[in-house]
Parts: structure tokens; C-alpha cells; sequence
């Protein structure tokens, strides 16, 4: 029996998020120009691991870089975000991305559309679907990526209201469009922070580390039981 996903690439934004995954297990790393990327193995599974650094285009290229150069067959997201709904937890896994800053800008409205769409017209939204993980028993949300970290409760009160989010990052929704783009599936599992209000930026840096590492805890789980 051939398994799926025998090469898998791993993304994440900050460095901590990458540290708590590889956990000193890694016997190759790589410099890819300013990407460095670890190479391990998790069972038969071959993993690249980079922390592509913050925000949508950093996460896209590190994506593109990964795929390209190591013929991965899944890209996968871990790491922090925030969170903006009332949904019960601290470590999701991730079932729809989208991207909460693309779309018009009107006077007094922003017009969100799909990422990549013809931003003119009538407005739809479609979500960007992950691929289905093994339940490792983490509820299920959808994140919602933008290039601005929120410490505002009342711009994290509009993409919860306008689409449905229940968490909000800096990668994910991108990792998700180019891996549509490479023709490859994606995933994600992310441990929340803060509650993306006036709090966030102290509360992101006082609990980096404990959601960085759940976050990797539940990944390693969810791959080690991927058929």
C-alpha cells in the first residue's frame, strides 16, 4: 500500500511556532536564500519545516519554495493566532481560510471577494477548503488571514460578522491560495494567544511558547495517524 502525503512541507510565521515543531529532531538544514528550512522524518514521512516570517507574501513564497523544490504533496500551517469567536478551545484545526483584507475599498465600506478574484462587481466570498486531517480531537474553525495584526476588537467583531471567522492570522489564508495555485492540498492546525482586542500584543508575547507548542504537539498526532 502506497501511503498519501510522503512529502509533507510545514510553514509557519514566527520562529518559536518551527522551534516547537522540529524540537531538535531535524538532521538537514538548509538556507534558501533568506528560508531556513529543516529536514526531518516523522515515520516514513519526509518534512521540510521553515518559519517563512510574518505575513501573506512571506507565507506564499515559503509555500512556493517548499513545494517546488522538495515535490511536497501537502503543505501544512501550525502556529498561533488569535481568536474571534465564542468557539469553545485553545487549539483548532482548520477546516476553510480566507483572506480578510482583499477585496474594494468603497467609501466608507470595505467590499470583501474571493482572493484573486476581479475585485469589481457583485461581492462573493469563497473559502479557500482544507484538506481533511485525521481527528486527533481538536474542534474545527475557520481562520481568517490579513496583513494586519489585530488589536482592535471592533475590525476582530467585523470579520467574525462579515466572514464567519473564528480565528485571525497573518499566513494561513495565503499558504491556502498558493497551494490551490500549485495544485496542491493544505492544512492547518493553529493554538490561539489572544483575543485579538486593545490585549493582544502582551498576551500574544506571554503565551507564544505554550500555544507554539500545542499547536506542534497536535500536528505531530494528526500526521502520525495521515493513512
Amino acid at each position: 500500500m502506497t501511503l498519501r502525503f510522503q512529502k509533507i512541507g510545514i510553514i509557519t510565521g514566527v520562529a518559536a511556532e518551527a522551534e516547537a515543531f522540529v524540537a531538535g529532531r531535524a538532521h538537514a538544514t538548509e538556507q534558501v536564500g533568506e528560508l531556513s528550512i529543516s529536514r526531518l522524518t516523522l515515520g516514513t514521512r519526509d518534512i521540510a519545516v521553515v518559519c517563512s516570517g510574518i505575513g501573506k507574501v512571506n507565507a506564499a513564497v515559503a509555500a512556493t519554495v517548499l513545494a517546488l523544490r522538495y515535490n511536497i504533496d501537502l503543505l501544512l500551517v501550525v502556529g498561533t493566532a488569535g481568536k474571534l469567536s465564542a468557539l469553545p478551545g485553545d487549539c483548532f484545526m482548520i477546516t476553510e481560510a480566507v483572506q480578510g483584507d482583499y477585496g474594494a475599498q468603497r467609501p466608507g465600506e470595505f467590499v470583501h471577494y474571493t482572493a484573486g478574484s476581479w475585485p469589481i462587481g457583485p461581492a462573493k466570498v469563497v473559502y479557500f477548503a482544507a484538506e481533511r486531517l485525521p481527528d486527533v480531537g481538536l474542534p474545527k474553525a475557520r481562520i481568517v488571514s490579513g496583513d494586519a495584526f489585530v488589536e482592535c476588537p471592533d475590525h476582530g467583531a467585523g470579520l467574525r460578522n462579515r466572514l464567519g471567522g473564528d480565528l485571525v492570522d497573518m499566513e494561513t489564508a495565503a499558504v491556502a491560495q498558493a497551494a490551490g495555485r500549485l495544485g496542491l492540498p493544505w492544512a492547518a492546525i493553529k493554538a490561539t494567544t489572544d483575543d485579538a482586542n486593545g490585549e493582544s500584543a502582551g498576551h500574544f508575547n506571554a503565551n507564544l511558547a505554550r500555544a507554539a507548542a500545542l499547536a506542534a504537539a497536535a500536528l505531530k498526532r494528526a500526521i502520525a495517524l495521515l493513512d
